[in-house]
């Protein structure tokens, strides 16, 4: 009898065990210049995290220039397939998991959501264009076995425009790569994306606003997150599919859940307290939420020592209080 018990113990716990399921305690890993070694990889690990976003950059030179340029010569060591590979190796050492993440810049850093074609003939352009990227960076994530592929960051007008091509796009990534696919749609753009039902995350870029304060309370942004989570659950709900922030996080700045999506330089007042109540009240939110995946801090740099600090107003949470906030809660799940 005292043995039957013990099995039926020993059940429930490895059942309660298979339950839980390992959450995306991921960063978004800042290409550079240079190659990256087993110290730059140190500091993600020490945050606790298992996940990290790798992103090899095409750029567009005006939002209606149709021409994708990537892979090339002039760009950084990580942001180049020859880069993204050593990356992904050396990251693999410690036992991180990827996400590969191309995606566009346009130069001068103009909004990659208004990019738009001024005809069909530059419609197509860009189709052609973007379709040879992407595949090119489907066949290296299969090549390279990474566990999530996010076929495309904040391109509102351009899957607005032309929704069907999305839908073909998708078809012929999964010819090529079989593992876990995602887009990385806008904290205002998630609920207008037509494609989720074909992807197996509803990828999030969170920059939600959550507060209006100078230096909003965890309360605040806790009540802030009310005015989303409803649609952000709908959404869930509809797709029966998990929820994943493809990048989230807050800047050490005034007003930090205003609109946290801003990285103008002119906002430059340090505020560590904005920085670490904005991201507390995001954990408590969402991290133990079942249909939520996980996430992507943005954004961490190899050079650790030299990233981030008490004076710095930028988003990395790098020798920021707010460093051990996300440690302890990547601890936990």
């Amino acid at each position: 009898m005292k043995h039957h018990k013990l099995l039926i113990v020993l059940i429930i716990f490895v059942q309660s065990c298979i339950g839980q399921v390992e959450k995306i305690n991921g960063v978004s890993f800042v290409a550079s210049r240079d190659i990256i070694h087993k110290n730059h990889v140190k500091s993600i690990v020490n945050v606790n995290a298992n996940y990290a976003s790798v992103m090899p950059f095409g750029f567009l030179r005006t939002i209606d220039s149709p021409n994708l340029i990537y892979d090339t010569n002039r760009q950084w060591f990580g942001e180049t397939k020859k880069g993204v590979k050593q990356y992904i190796a050396e990251l693999r050492k410690q036992n991180i998991k990827i996400m590969l993440k191309p995606q566009i810049w346009v130069w001068r850093g103009e909004f990659t959501g208004y990019i738009k074609m001024n005809s069909d003939d530059d419609w197509k352009t860009l189709e052609a264009s973007y379709l040879k990227y992407i595949l090119d960076y489907a066949q290296l994530a299969k090549e390279l076995k990474v566990e999530i592929f996010c076929i495309g960051t904040e391109l509102d007008t351009f899957i607005d425009t032309r929704p069907n091509y999305w839908f073909d796009l998708i078809k012929e990534v999964k010819k090529i790569y079989n593992g876990n696919i995602t887009y990385a749609a806008n904290w205002d753009e998630f609920k207008r994306i037509p494609f989720w039902s074909e992807l197996d995350f509803i990828g999030i870029d969170a920059y939600f606003p959550v507060s209006k304060n100078q230096t909003p309370s965890v309360k605040d942004c806790l009540e802030g997150w009310q005015n989303h989570l409803p649609e952000i659950i709908n959404n869930q709900k509809m797709f029966k599919k998990p929820i994943l922030f493809t990048e989230f996080g807050y800047r050490s700045v005034d007003f930090a859940g205003k609109e946290p999506w801003k990285s103008d330089r002119d906002m430059n007042q340090v505020n560590l307290e904005a920085q670490i109540n904005t991201t507390k009240a995001l954990f408590e939110t969402f991290w133990k939420k079942e249909w939520f995946a996980g996430g992507f801090l943005w954004k961490w740099y190899h050079n650790h020592e030299e990233a981030g600090g008490l004076n710095n107003s930028r988003f990395t949470p790098q020798n920021k209080p707010v460093e051990e906030i996300i440690k302890l809660h990547y601890s936990k799940l």
